[in-house]
C-alpha cells in the first residue's frame, strides 16, 4: 500500500460525505467547515507538533550520538540479541538499530513519548540504511513500526495526571487494566507480523515472549498492590500516584546521566558528540515536516466531514440493533479516534470524563482505550516520511488490525475490573 492511496482516500470520503450533507442536508457551511480545518491542521501540524518535536529530537539525538560513541547503544544490542536477532532476522546482529530499537521501545514503556520519538527515528534512519529498496518498507522496519502503534506502556503517566486533574478520586484505577491491555495489543502485533513475515518461532523467542508478558504482569502484580495515596499519605513515595509518577522520569534522568557519564569516562569529546547528533536531529525534523502536514490534514478533512462520525455512529446501531450488551459503545469513539488524532481521541476522553465521571465505567474505559493503542497514522507519517519511503505494504493494515485486537481485550479487562 503506497502513503498516497491512503491520503487520497481520506480525501475522498471527505469530499462525499460532504456532497451528502450540502445536497440532501442543506449543509451550507459544510465546505467553509473543511476548508478552515485544512488551513487549521496545515499549521497545527508545524506550530504544535513539528517544532515542539525539534527541540527534544535534537536533545535526544545528541545524547544517542554519544552513547552509540561511549559503547551503550552497542551494550544493549548484545544484551538483547538473542530476542531482537529473532523478530529482526535481516538487521545483523549487534548493528547499532538494535540498541537504538531497544531505547525506543524503553522510552515508550515508560511512557516518556518526547524521549521515544527521536529514539525510534534515529532507528528507523538505521534500518533504512539497510534497507535495499529505499522508497518501499522493508520487513524489518514494517516489524519495529508494528510494534511501536501497539503502545506498550507500563507507566501511563499522560493518562493518570489527565484523570486526576479531571477530580479522579482514584486516577492509577486503570493502571493494571491499561497495562494487561496495551501487553494484549504487543503481543498481537508481534504475532501478527511474525506470520506474515514467516519467521519462526523457535524455542528461544517463545521464552522470551513468555518473559516478557510474565514481566508485565509481575510488575502490574506490585502495583496494584501499591496503596493509593488516600491511604498512605500524599508524602509518602510508594503510593501508587506518587512512585509511577518518580520512576519514569528518575529511569530517564539515569539514561541521560549514564549517557553522559559514559561519554566522560571514554575520553569521548562529549559536547562535541551532542552538537554532531542534535545537526542530525534538526535535518530529520525538516524532512518529516511534509509528510506531517500532508496525512494530518488529509485526516482533519476525513474527522470534520461526519465521516469518523458515520462510523462510530453506525457501530453503535450495530451494537444496540443486535441486542448485544452495549454499555461500553460510549467510550467506543476515544478507541475509532485514537489511531487517527491522538489530541482528537485526548479531547474526546475528556469529554467523556465531564459527561460521565473519571470514575465510572465509560470514564475508566475511555482512559484504558486512550492508552492500549497509539495513533497508527500519526507514526506511519513520521517514522517513514523520515526515510521517505512511500509504499508502506502490509505496515497500515497490521497495526490497524493489532489495535482492534487491543480495544477488543480493553472491553473484556473492563468488564472485569470496572463492573
Amino acid at each position: 500500500m503506497a502513503l498516497n492511496y491512503v491520503w487520497i482516500f481520506f480525501f475522498l470520503i471527505g469530499l462525499a460525505i460532504a456532497l451528502v450533507k450540502l445536497i440532501v442536508f442543506q449543509d451550507y457551511e459544510i465546505f467553509k467547515k473543511l476548508v478552515e480545518g485544512i488551513f487549521d491542521a496545515s499549521k497545527s501540524s508545524v506550530m504544535e507538533i513539528g517544532l515542539p518535536l525539534a527541540g527534544a529530537m535534537m536533545f535526544f539525538m545528541g545524547l544517542m550520538n554519544i552513547g552509540e560513541k561511549a559503547g551503550a547503544v552497542n551494550f544493549l544490542a548484545r544484551l538483547l540479541n538473542p530476542f531482537m536477532k529473532r523478530l529482526f532476522p535481516e538487521v545483523p546482529e549487534k548493528h547499532p538499530a538494535m540498541g537504538q530499537m531497544v531505547m525506543n521501545f524503553s522510552a515508550n514503556m515508560l511512557g516518556l513519548d518526547n524521549a521515544a520519538t527521536p529514539f525510534g527515528l534515529k532507528a528507523m534512519n538505521s534500518l533504512q540504511e539497510l534497507n535495499p529498496a529505499k522508497d518501499t518498507a522493508s520487513n524489518a522496519q514494517i516489524m519495529f513500526l508494528v510494534l511501536h502503534t501497539s503502545g506498550l506502556t507500563l507507566i501511563p503517566l499522560s493518562i493518570i495526571a489527565y484523570r486526576a486533574g479531571a477530580g479522579s478520586v482514584n486516577p492509577t484505577s486503570v493502571f493494571v487494566p491499561l497495562m494487561v491491555a496495551t501487553t494484549v495489543a504487543t503481543m498481537a502485533s508481534i504475532i501478527i507480523t511474525i506470520a506474515y513475515q514467516r519467521i519462526r518461532m523457535d524455542k528461544v523467542l517463545l521464552l522470551w515472549l513468555g518473559g516478557i508478558i510474565a514481566s508485565v504482569l509481575l510488575f502490574a502484580w506490585f502495583i496494584d498492590g501499591l496503596p493509593s495515596k488516600a491511604a498512605a499519605g500524599s508524602s509518602t513515595l510508594f503510593a501508587k500516584e506518587t512512585f509511577t509518577n518518580v520512576l519514569g522520569n528518575l529511569i530517564l534522568f539515569l539514561i541521560v546521566a549514564s549517557f553522559l557519564i559514559g561519554g566522560w569516562v571514554k575520553k569521548i569529546n562529549v559536547f562535541e558528540a551532542f552538537i554532531d547528533g542534535a545537526k542530525q536531529g534538526w535535518d530529520v525534523v525538516i524532512k518529516v515536516i511534509p509528510y506531517l502536514v500532508g496525512l494530518l490534514v488529509g485526516i482533519r478533512v476525513f474527522r470534520d466531514s461526519g465521516a469518523l462520525d458515520a462510523i462510530i455512529n453506525a457501530i453503535t446501531w450495530c451494537f444496540t440493533a443486535s441486542g448485544m450488551r452495549g454499555d461500553f459503545v460510549p467510550a467506543l469513539p476515544v478507541a475509532i479516534m485514537r489511531p487517527f488524532s491522538g489530541g482528537g481521541a485526548r479531547g474526546l476522553m475528556l469529554d467523556i470524563f465531564k459527561t460521565h465521571g473519571p470514575d465510572s465505567f465509560i470514564g475508566q474505559l475511555a482512559s484504558t482505550f486512550q492508552g492500549s493503542a497509539d495513533t497508527t497514522f500519526y507514526i506511519v507519517a513520521l517514522y517513514f516520511g523520515s526515510v521517505g519511503i512511500k509504499r508502506v505494504r502490509y505496515a497500515i493494515w497490521a497495526g490497524m488490525l493489532a489495535d482492534l485486537i487491543g480495544v477488543i481485550a480493553a472491553v473484556f479487562i473492563g468488564y472485569i475490573f470496572f463492573k
